[in-house]
C-alpha cells in the first residue's frame, strides 16, 4: 500500500509541476522522462462529449492527438 501511495504522490508532483497554471499541454515523452507512471491514478472522469480524463487527486490529464496530453486541475 505504501508503494502505491508513493507512486501516486510522485505522479501528483509531476503533474503539479507541469501544470502550474491549472491548464496546460505536454508530451508523453516529457512525462515519462520525469518518471510518470500511467498505471497509477485515483479516478477517471468521462465527460458528456466522450472525453476521458484520468486524475491523480485534483490534477488530471487527457490524451490528445499523437503524443500530446492536456493537463487540467479540478476545481474543488
Amino acid at each position: 500500500m505504501r508503494n502505491v501511495n508513493n507512486k501516486l504522490r510522485k505522479n501528483y508532483r509531476i503533474l503539479s509541476a507541469l501544470n502550474s497554471d491549472g491548464k496546460g499541454k505536454t508530451t508523453k515523452s516529457k512525462l515519462l522522462s520525469k518518471g510518470f507512471d500511467f498505471e497509477f491514478f485515483t479516478n477517471i472522469l468521462e465527460t458528456k462529449t466522450g472525453n476521458t480524463y484520468y486524475f491523480v487527486y485534483d490534477q488530471g490529464y487527457r490524451v490528445l492527438e499523437e503524443d500530446y496530453y492536456m493537463l487540467v486541475k479540478k476545481e474543488i
